[in-house]
């Protein structure tokens, strides 16, 4: 009994080994499959920083255009190109000066771009009364794509 116990034994220590690892080919194979893998999903993966800066772009230019509309219902008119986005944190002080402007502005600070510039303001605006925009991640005017300007128009 003893016998046919120690053969069982070394005949599943000869199995183990030889299923112990993987073949060169299942190795290549695997390796294929990843690369296939990768060469579909990094080009995906890669443009999604940009899509978010745009995302978070609109964000900002909406908020922006929310303090611009209680600044208007205050004031009875919007800030004028000289005095900007900065009338919203700060009370004008150039004509005309805003008689009900609230205490405390109507934004705790202006923000940056996503691209680390500034946002645009301009009264009138060209695609509305005013438009707040940002010129994007080349910070030119125009642009297609991802260097598209972003704005409230959009």
């Amino acid at each position: 009994m003893q016998m046919w116990t120690k053969r069982r034994m070394e005949l599943s220590t000869a199995q183990a080994r030889r299923q112990r690892g993987f073949t060169l080919i299942e190795i290549m194979v695997v390796i294929a499959i990843l690369g296939i893998l990768a060469a579909l999903i990094v080009p995906k993966i890669m443009s999604r920083p940009d899509e978010a800066r745009r995302v978070a772009a609109r964000q900002d230019i909406g908020t922006i255009m929310q303090a611009m509309k209680l600044y208007r219902l205050d004031n009875g008119r919007y800030p004028t190109q000289e005095q900007g986005l900065r009338a919203l944190i700060e009370k004008p002080t150039s004509e005309p000066v805003p008689n009900n402007w609230k205490d405390g502005g109507y934004l705790e600070r202006l923000p940056n771009d996503p691209w680390g510039g500034q946002y645009q303001y301009l009264n009138p605006g060209v695609h509305g009364e005013i438009d707040v925009f940002s010129y994007g991640a080349d910070s030119k005017a125009g642009g297609e794509g991802n260097d598209a300007d972003v704005g409230s128009w959009q």
